[in-house]
């Protein structure tokens, strides 16, 4: 904690641009000054070391380093260390949006600290490991002292999906971006990456999921009315038989409406 908190100075949830290129230049000096005395490090072998070690811990290729990241590298206790490293990550939002579900048992949009509690008892289980009830009280708390942007003592959505990140977003893939309109395939493979139940609608934990990629696009701090009130927008404006669901022919008008706009403009989400 006391690592992280030096290094990221904004509290931004990750160690980027200066903060990163400090934490490198305090790694490799520690590492050569035993070598080689007190010269000072090139920028060309500076360059070199944090492409090294970039390639070997920036899992995202994001360009920063987030805690889950940085606790490959610093000594932690390992029990603690099992709730950063998952061999299966979620492989979408929607499955992410499952997860909440099942963990904000309240429904109050937030994961507070008795239910956070029992989402790490549960990561804790995958790995084949048990905690004692102090263990989890420790953990919990230090999860929030990482996580916890806003010091409200429970996690919001946003805050939850740093710690419990998915594989990819969806509308970060290559057919969102470059000088080429989107095609059938292209609005066919969006609708069935979200219809995981492929019962031919996006609906509930789906279409949350949907939104929730949809908000990342745009903001860095979001909660669960921000998604309700993105959900309200866009069947108000998609859907078109009322039914609170979101289908093939509905979704499309949606993505090449935005594809217009985005072909049209620099920033299609303003």
């Amino acid at each position: 904690m006391d690592v992280w908190n030096h290094y990221d100075r904004d509290g931004n949830g990750f160690i980027d641009g200066n903060e990163l290129n400090d934490f490198l230049l305090e790694l490799v000096t520690s590492v050569t000054l035993s070598d080689v005395g007190t010269e000072v490090v090139s920028d060309v072998a500076f360059g070199d070391a944090k492409d090294l070690f970039m390639s070997a811990f920036d899992e995202n290729n994001d360009g920063k380093i987030d805690i889950r990241e940085l606790a490959q590298l610093l000594p932690m206790e390992e029990k603690f260390l099992l709730l950063f490293r998952r061999e299966h990550p979620l492989e979408s939002s929607v499955e992410f949006m499952q997860t909440w579900k099942k963990f904000d048992a309240d429904h109050s949009g937030y994961i507070e600290a008795d239910e956070l509690k029992k989402f790490l008892r549960h990561l804790l289980k995958q790995s084949s490991c048990e905690a004692t009830e102090d263990e989890l009280i420790c953990y919990a708390e230090t999860i929030l002292k990482l996580f916890d942007r806003n010091n409200d003592g429970k996690l919001q959505l946003s805050e939850m999906s740093k710690l419990l990140p998915v594989k990819e977003n969806f509308l970060c893939r290559p057919m969102f971006k470059g000088d080429k309109a989107l095609t059938k395939d292209d609005l066919d493979r969006v609708f069935s990456l979200y219809d995981r139940d492929k019962n031919g609608t996006i609906e509930n934990e789906e279409l949350h999921g949907f939104l929730k990629d949809l908000m990342e696009l745009i903001e860095e701090d979001y909660n669960t009315e921000d998604i309700e009130d993105s959900k309200k927008v866009l069947l108000e404006q998609c859907d078109l038989n009322r039914d609170g669901k979101i289908n093939k022919n509905e979704l499309t008008m949606l993505l090449m409406s935005y594809d217009q706009v985005r072909l049209t403009t620099t920033d299609p989400l303003k």
